[in-house]
Order: structure tokens, then C-alpha cells, then sequence
């Protein structure tokens, strides 16, 4: 099934900006979450193909938001790609134990970003 609707989750604006922008390019409808509560929000009022979480945010974390979505059944489908700037073996490893189906570190590279979208799709 190929990746429409991205939800990107992260606190930077910056961020959600170019990640947005990037998406959209790409052919994709994109929803923005700046925390835990909205990306929740966000979830409920419409299912995502896919998911791009950030790792540092005030609050839920995440690692904490990504175990969530995973623990939650009408969501654990939704595969999620952690983005971001942690970029040690360990913080990828801890990630895909969470759940994550991919990780890339910040500042993002579209084409692999969008190679690893594809490889979802």
C-alpha cells in the first residue's frame, strides 16, 4: 500500500516545515503534531499511512509516544520512522525496540528519507 498520509510529529517548527515541504513534494498529504497530546489528536481524526517522530520533545518523548501508538490497537499498524538528531547505536537500537519500523538522524537527507518511505510503501 503506498504511503499517502504522514503524520509528522516533532517540537522544532523548523522542522515540521521542512520535513512538511519535503512530503508534499513528494505527493503526500501531511498532518503536523508538536507533542505527545496532539500527535494523539491527530491520530484520532484521521489514520495516517505513516508516522515521523521526533525523539526530544517537552513531555511524552519519542521513544514514550512511539511505544504508545505501538500499544495501542487501532494504531499498531502505523509503521513510524524516528527522526532525529540522536545518532548513537544505542538511541537506534532503543528505538526500533519501541516499535519503529526505520530511524534516520537529523539533519535529514531527503533521499534517503524518501528511500526509506518507499520501502515501507
Amino acid at each position: 500500500m503506498p504511503i499517502r498520509k504522514v503524520l509528522v510529529v516533532d517540537d522544532s517548527k523548523t522542522e515540521l516545515m521542512y520535513l512538511t515541504d519535503l512530503l508534499q513534494k513528494n505527493g503526500m498529504v501531511v498532518k503536523t503534531a508538536e507533542g505527545a497530546d496532539e500527535a494523539f489528536r491527530r491520530l484520532a481524526e484521521d489514520k495516517p499511512d505513516l508516522i515521523i517522530m521526533d525523539v526530544v520533545m517537552p513531555g511524552q518523548n519519542g521513544f514514550q509516544l512511539t511505544r504508545a501508538i505501538n500499544r495501542t490497537p487501532e494504531y499498531e499498524q502505523i509503521p513510524i520512522i524516528i527522526c532525529t538528531s540522536k545518532n548513537l547505536e544505542t538511541d537506534r537500537v532503543w528505538g526500533m525496540r519501541q516499535g519503529a519500523k526505520d530511524y534516520v538522524t537529523k539533519p535529514v537527507d531527503a533521499d534517503e528519507l524518501m528511500g526509506k518511505i518507499k520501502a515501507l510503501g
